[in-house]
């Protein structure tokens, strides 16, 4: 028996095996963390669900596995049953690969294989598992859904022995598709299993960890135990930086010079301002977009290129070949090289990099909880401050400016966003969506796992007792309805649900899988290497010039039948369009919003630009005489100013435009083709009628197809997965009826106001 690492006092380290203890030691931890301390006994016992919740770098993944290598190793002379112990499901396959680099070593000393398995894992390392299934397996849900349906008749035998269900990076998954299907898989391994595996989840501290709870096991949240933090914060350094865009010069009448005038003369000053303060150093610098990754990688270059001094700047992006992403974390992990990675959100999660020095954000962050995730990955060494650099361009206001643009919101939506990370507010995580895409996918997996199943176990697998108790026995059976038609599924004589013509395709193909929508692509590639991929609506010829992997290449050739784009460099070149954008705004970040601009407190973590439009964006705002009003009319429009999130700005657009209202959504308000009077006239009667009925207002909608499966849908399917994530009726008509309780309108030579 070892005793504790010195000044501490730990009950739980003496609970550890002997091995685990040893290895603590020689990694010279001076205490183990609050939370791994806490965790111990609860996973040793084996009884319950549990949810570890810390900031990035916080000790989550050692609170948890500790103590499941302690209790396996415990448990190692027991061999009367075969089989994986632990399944630990991750998000990405950059963070299987650094989790099992991780555990690797800890494995090895105690006899515990651990595996990882993911799509660039090869068939044989697999089938070897398969044959011989034991100890800790490493996977994504897309991975483990293929396991359902090509080994479905396996899976007993090869979970025969699983003690523990890992979910890492659990705040990811709550209120997507890939949640909602893990969280289907998972209940349909129990089912499997005929008995409950206890539920470990990983998670970043949430605004509301109720929902994480019931995330983890629906219907019994409370009997999920949470173990946060109780670590003090770290210091934190910000700053925000502004930068002013010229107004674009309106007789541009070529395409071209138009694309070229996206990026103007400010964005290359964010780019030699990042090489100023960053090269020399780690840092991560996070983009919104993958194309402006492209692009600032390409500047960073050049500018490594004129000063003659090393290439230290690389993109990492979704889209770039496994090899080119790896290159990117190795060299921010390898000591004594500097290295700056421009990313998306692909290195947003927990997959350890090491210690970067600093934040980057180039443009708006769209989440208070994105952007604490970010943060967490700077000042991870023991005293060093987390540092965070915001930058964010604003148009300079003529004449000619929308009004809506002279309040600078994305600068306010930035100091918005800090604000309430500084207060330790997050986003809860989005419940109440019906999932039917994702239900298709689990039915014709169900299917597929046992080769034909009856419609009521079905019913009970997935919705009664599973993952869609959201989804009643009428939505069901409609649904049913609609697979059939689209032959999807067939029903034998026998009543047994089995695959029809189309759902054997479906499943068949490797894109089953997953449960998001994924573009078709083409592989770009050079001398025989692959640089990654591009949507295949990308305008793509050959002779053309374009931006990727950070480097400057032209087309040679187009294999549109292959869908591959071989390439060679070549000394100019521009950014191809990625599609994709961030996602929706909460309620409490307009909000904030709305309270900075009627303040005159000025952070003291803008720099003078940034002071300088925040100043103009409150004198417009005051001009506008906006405190007090909720829309200012602009000529023969009307510009309305809800200050709430996406979700009830969506539900007021629906609704205008269901009253052939003609109206446009901004980045804070609706610009409505009506003058102000005609438009309280309409909203006055909205607001005194009886508030519609959701599924009606989505039955307005034309395009109502957004997930994976939905176009397998009816018409009276698609408005209610539609109602019941895109708009939310209660709360926009409680906004109109506030609106119109404040009294009536009149006019103002600088707006209206009530």
């Amino acid at each position: 028996m070892l005793t504790p690492p010195s000044n501490s006092v730990s009950s739980g380290f003496y609970r550890l095996h002997e091995q685990v203890q040893r290895w603590i030691w020689e990694q010279r931890w001076a205490e183990l963390r609050d939370i791994q301390e806490r965790a111990i006994a609860p996973i040793l016992a084996g009884t319950t669900d549990l949810i570890l919740a810390a900031a990035t770098a916080g000790g989550k993944t050692e609170a948890a596995f500790l103590p499941i290598f302690s209790k396996l190793a415990e448990n190692a002379l027991d061999t009367s049953k075969a089989g994986i112990q632990v399944l630990s499901l991750s998000p990405l396959k950059a963070l299987i690969n650094d989790q099992h680099y991780r555990l690797s070593e800890l494995g090895e000393r105690l006899e515990i294989p651990v595996h990882a398995w993911h799509g660039d894992v090869g068939s044989g390392r697999k089938q070897r598992l398969v044959r011989n299934p034991t100890g800790i397996l490493l996977i994504t849900p897309e991975s483990l859904e293929a396991m359902f349906t090509g080994r479905g008749q396996d899976l007993t035998r090869i979970f025969a022995a699983l003690q523990y269900v890992v979910v890492d990076e659990l705040h990811s998954f709550i209120g997507t598709e890939r949640g909602q299907q893990l969280r289907s898989l998972l209940h349909r391994l129990e089912q499997s299993l005929d008995r409950r595996i206890p539920r470990i989840g990983l998670s970043a501290t949430l605004g509301e960890m109720n929902l994480a709870k019931d995330y983890l096991r629906a219907g019994e949240s409370d009997l999920v135990q949470l173990i946060q933090s109780s670590e003090e914060g770290q210091e934190i350094k910000l700053q925000i930086r502004g930068y002013r865009k010229a107004a674009p010069d309106l007789f541009i009448d070529d395409i071209n010079q138009e694309r070229e005038a996206e990026y103007s003369r400010n964005e290359i000053d964010i780019a030699k301002h990042l090489f100023k303060v960053l090269r020399g150093e780690k840092n991560l610098i996070f983009i919104n977009r993958r194309q402006d990754v492209e692009q600032y990688a390409d500047w960073l270059g050049r500018l490594c290129d004129d000063h003659r001094v090393p290439h230290e700047f690389m993109p990492h992006h979704g889209s770039l070949s496994k090899e080119l992403r790896e290159a990117a974390e190795e060299a921010l992990k390898e000591r004594d090289r500097p290295a700056n990675v421009i990313c998306t959100s692909t290195l947003e999660l927990g997959i350890d990099i090491g210690s970067v020095t600093s934040i980057a954000q180039i443009g708006t962050p769209y989440s208070v909880a994105s952007t604490r995730q970010r943060l967490g990955r700077s000042g991870r060494r023991q005293g060093d401050p987390a540092i965070l650099r915001i930058y964010i361009t604003e148009p300079e206001i003529t004449p000619s400016t929308h009004p809506e643009a002279t309040l600078h919101p994305s600068l306010v939506q930035a100091i918005a966003i800090i604000h309430l990370l500084l207060q330790g507010w997050y986003e809860p995580p989005i419940v109440g969506k019906l999932h039917l895409s994702t239900l298709i996918q689990q039915l014709l997996s169900l299917i597929a796992q046992y080769g034909g199943v009856r419609p009521d176990q079905a019913w009970n697998i997935l919705c009664k007792c599973g993952a869609f108790k959201a989804i009643d026995q009428a939505i069901y059976i409609q649904l049913l309805r609609c697979l059939a038609a689209k032959d999807l599924i067939q029903q034998s004589q026998e009543g047994l649900l089995l695959l029809g013509l189309n759902g054997e395709r479906i499943v068949n193909h490797y894109s089953f899988y997953t449960a998001f929508k994924t573009s078709e692509e083409f592989r770009i590639t050079t001398a025989g290497k692959t640089l990654g991929t591009l949507p295949i609506d990308s305008p793509l010829t050959e002779g053309l010039l374009l931006i990727f992997a950070g480097k400057r290449w032209q087309i040679l050739s187009v294999d549109r039948e292959h869908r591959v784009v071989d390439v060679v460099q070549a000394s100019g070149g521009r950014v191809p369009y990625f599609g994709g954008e961030p996602g929706s705004i909460h309620d409490q970040v307009r909000q904030e919003m709305f309270r900075i601009y009627g303040s005159d407190v000025i952070p003291a973590f803008l720099d003078a630009t940034a002071r300088d439009l925040l100043l103009e964006a409150r004198t417009n705002f005051a001009a506008y005489r906006l405190a007090n009003n909720f829309w200012l009319e602009n000529g023969r429009q009307t510009i309305l100013f809800p200050w709430r999130g996406s979700l009830v700005m969506n539900t007021l657009l629906v609704q205008l435009l269901a009253n052939d209202i003609s109206v446009e959504q901004g980045a804070i308000a609706l610009t409505v083709s009506l003058p102000a009077q005609d438009l309280w006239k309409r909203l006055k009667k909205m607001a005194a009628a009886k508030p519609p009925d959701a599924v009606n207002l989505a039955a307005t909608v034309s395009n109502k197809i957004n997930e994976k499966h939905d176009l397998f849908l009816d018409e009276d399917l698609l408005c209610q997965n539609y109602a019941a994530s895109h708009l939310d009726v209660p709360s926009t008509w409680e906004m109109l009826r506030q609106w119109m309780n404040a009294g009536n309108l009149t006019h103002s030579t600088n707006g209206l106001h009530l």
